[in-house]
């Protein structure tokens, strides 16, 4: 039987298995916005009319934030009859239209105006925002590298008590890496730290948006082989 079949290792190179991990709290990177446009009318062709001006609004609105806005996307659809509370037969009472957009920035100031325009529209609503870190972001390569050091760091220590070294690196197994940074829909919002209206001109004033702090947290098991410790 070979060594590598020895999970123990022998006495001859024994082996040392620990665990590194690492969290990390770090600034978001990303902020998304959920805005639901609603319309409603006594006949289909009316709050489908309604519907589409209001939804043009929205994106002509979104879009002229330029660069600050990476990513827009329409989502859900639906328009649906509205049937009288009383009397006989399925009589329709009115339409009710609604059309969902999300649009993802990473320009912070540009997103606190951004959305307070979008509330002060008409039978708009705006949910969010919710903050994350991209999927490539540099703060998850170096919370992984900050738990492989802290596991060397702890399997030398453990060698060390014995009078003894680190020989060879035999496995390193990621076992959990990053949370919580993808996007599953609605999670906790950052804090909204004022909610002022009445701009100069008569508009809101701009939502003043504190960006939540995303944890970033990995976590790996390594084993090591050592020379003979010294008892």
């Amino acid at each position: 039987m070979t060594n590598d079949a020895a999970p123990y290792g022998t006495p001859e190179t024994p082996r040392v298995a620990v665990r590194g991990e690492a969290r990390l709290e770090v600034d978001p990177e990303i902020a998304r916005i959920g805005v639901t446009v609603s319309a409603r009318g006594k006949d289909r062709g009316a709050a489908l009319e309604d519907l589409t001006r209001r939804n043009g609004q929205v994106l002509d609105l979104i879009k002229s934030y330029g660069d600050a806005v990476e990513k827009l996307e329409t989502g859900v659809f639906s328009i649906s009859p509205e049937l009288t509370a009383h009397g006989r037969g399925e009589r329709v009472r009115a339409y009710h239209g609604r059309v969902h957009i999300t649009a993802e920035l990473a320009d912070f100031t540009a997103l606190g105006e951004l959305t307070t325009r979008l509330a002060d529209l008409d039978l708009t609503r705006v949910d969010g925002p919710w903050w994350s870190l991209r999927p490539d972001s540099p703060a998850r390569a170096e919370a992984r590298r900050q738990a492989v050091l802290e596991a060397v760091q702890r399997a030398r220590e453990y060698a060390g008590a014995l009078g003894a070294g680190l020989a060879a690196l035999v496995e390193l197994a990621d076992i959990g890496a990053e949370a919580p940074a993808a996007y599953n829909g609605p999670q906790a919002s950052g804090a909204l730290r004022a909610a002022a209206y009445g701009g100069a001109d008569g508009s809101p004033a701009a939502l003043d948006l504190e960006p939540q702090r995303q944890t970033v947290y990995a976590q790996v098991n390594a084993r090591f082989t050592m020379t003979p410790p010294k008892l």
